[in-house]
Formats: structure tokens, C-alpha cells, sequence
């Protein structure tokens, strides 16, 4: 009988296969599953975070977006008041410039309806609108540019001709063919002169 055994239990030993992993203990599975739980804590705690950061984020952009368009807003405003201001000033002084210039038209208007007048009255009514109109050129700040007897300025000048002549300094205007005018600094026409050179050249 004892032999018998020590047969079944020989056989079982032989069975045995040493490079079979054996069965974790309930302990070993228990201290795992805790493992794992905490590792899953652990990714959670700052996927939450991340995702906070996100939505704080989004908000602020939003914002940002919100403010940018007012901005846009206020500007396009402003450019469009700029603009009908701009604009409106030319108006108003293109109408300021038209009122001083309408009295010259009277006196021209009556000067063509005097028919009956002699050439010495005629003349003297358009010695008088030609004042006039200087007189309102030089209220609007235009003045006439300075040529005869001068010495030739390209900035101002634009020379036609070269006429030889010791009359004036060479390079300088002998005669002026055109009135040239400016407003204020800027030059709104050159004059148009001939210019002296000397003789024989």
C-alpha cells in the first residue's frame, strides 16, 4: 500500500512542469488591481487638468476674437467719418472759394451787357474785374510766380526759348509768355519765359 502511494506520488511529481508559471495568489492580484486603479487615478488627475486648461483657454480666445471684431468695427467707422469729413471740407471750401469768385462774374456779366459803352469804358470795366480777381486769387493765398528780370529757376520757370540779347543777364528771363501761380509753397503752374543768352552763341 505504501509503495502504491509512493508510485501515485512520484507520478504526480514527474508531471510537474518547472517552466509552468504558477497561479498568482489572491494577494499578488489584489496588490495589481490597487496598482492599476492608482495608475489610472494618476492619468485622469491631469487629462481633467488638461481639459481645463483647454476651456480657459477657448474662453480667452474667444474674447480675444470678440474684441479684435470691435475694434475692426470702430475702426471702419472711423475711417468712413474720416472720409465724409475729408470730404465735406472740400466742400465747404470749394463753396467759400466760389463765393469770393461770383462778384467777378457780376462785373463780367455787366460789362458783356453794356453795349452802348466806348473802348475806353470797356477797358476800364476790365481793368476793374481783372483786380478783382487778383484780389480774390491773393485772399485764397495763390500768388503769381516773380519771372521777368529774374534769373531762371527751373523750379518755377519753364523756359520756351533761348532769345540772344544783352538787354538782361544771361540766364536770366527776358520775357514772360505765361503767368505762373502758386499757393502758398506749392506751385500750381510754372511760368513760361523766354530766356536770355548772350548774342552770337
Amino acid at each position: 500500500m505504501t509503495k502504491g502511494n509512493g508510485k501515485i506520488r512520484q507520478k504526480g511529481i514527474d508531471q510537474l512542469d518547472p517552466e509552468r508559471e504558477l497561479p498568482e495568489s489572491d494577494e499578488s492580484s489584489s496588490e495589481q488591481q490597487d496598482t492599476h486603479e492608482g495608475q489610472a487615478q494618476a492619468t485622469a488627475a491631469p487629462t481633467s487638468e488638461l481639459e481645463s486648461q483647454t476651456e480657459k483657454l477657448r474662453a480667452e480666445c474667444g474674447a480675444y476674437l470678440d474684441r479684435l471684431a470691435r475694434l475692426q468695427a470702430e475702426f471702419d467707422n472711423f475711417r468712413k467719418r474720416a472720409t465724409r469729413e475729408q470730404q465735406e471740407y472740400r466742400e465747404y471750401a470749394l463753396a467759400e472759394a466760389l463765393k469770393l469768385l461770383l462778384p467777378i462774374l457780376d462785373s463780367l456779366d455787366r460789362a458783356l451787357k453794356t453795349g452802348t459803352a466806348g473802348a475806353e469804358d470797356f477797358r476800364s470795366g476790365i481793368d476793374l474785374i481783372d483786380r478783382q480777381f487778383h484780389d480774390v486769387l491773393a485772399k485764397l493765398g495763390v500768388e503769381p510766380v516773380p519771372a521777368k528780370g529774374m534769373a531762371f529757376d527751373p523750379n518755377i520757370h519753364q523756359a520756351v526759348q533761348m532769345m540772344p540779347t544783352n538787354e538782361v543777364p544771361e540766364n536770366h528771363v527776358f520775357e514772360e509768355l505765361l503767368r505762373g501761380y502758386k499757393l502758398r509753397d506749392r506751385l500750381l503752374r510754372p511760368a513760361m519765359v523766354l530766356v536770355a543768352q548772350k548774342p552770337g552763341r
